[in-house]
């Protein structure tokens, strides 16, 4: 996909061109699809090697689908109706090695989001992080144990049209800009 979007450094295309959408087709992805999607978060980078990401998730049209959709506020059940994969992350909050607090697991479980958004945009996929959906229910309703903290969710399919979207999110299905790096990036101390 092209984009109007310039960077100020020359980066790889796949970074540049992985964006959010929210339309999706309702078409179903294969467990081959789905399983890549994992097997790329998989190989991101962790302290310790821990690996604490783990990913729950529901394909449509089964009999964890809604269990896992009547997690979502309403906002983001308008459009995950047509999503093909609803995931949740979840991380484990402390070290196998020493039982230790792993004070980065959030930040390590975010890698592994990043690996599987890359991927789902090389595969020519939408994959669209959420904070909208309630924690404590995914908590309670899935099992998570207490070591793990609850950390996001994902909704993942194939392309759909943003005409197929209500009419105040067709305005939001834009590919969007980011801050200039004097604006996030500081030599030395916080400016």
């Amino acid at each position: 996909m092209k984009t109007d979007r310039k960077p100020e450094h020359k980066i790889l295309d796949l970074i540049l061109n992985r964006h959010s959408p929210r339309a999706m087709s309702g078409e179903k992805l294969n467990d081959d699809e789905i399983m890549t999607l994992f097997e790329a978060a998989k190989w991101a980078p962790s302290s310790f090697n821990e690996q604490p990401w783990r990913f729950l998730y529901a394909k449509r049209e089964t009999k964890t689908w809604d269990l896992f959709f009547n997690l979502l506020g309403d906002f983001n059940k308008m459009w995950c109706k047509n999503a093909s994969v609803l995931v949740v992350v979840v991380s484990k909050k402390t070290f196998v090695h020493n039982n230790t607090h792993n004070v980065v697991h959030s930040f390590d479980a975010g890698s592994a989001w990043e690996n599987l958004a890359l991927q789902a945009s090389s595969m020519n996929l939408v994959s669209h992080g959420m904070a909208g959906f309630d924690y404590d229910k995914a908590k309670k309703d899935l099992n998570v144990p207490d070591d793990f903290k609850v950390e996001a969710m994902l909704a993942i399919g194939k392309h759909g049209k943003k005409e197929d979207l209500p009419e105040a999110l067709q305005k939001s299905e834009i590919i969007s800009g980011r801050k200039m790096l004097k604006e996030i990036v500081f030599e030395g101390k916080f400016k």
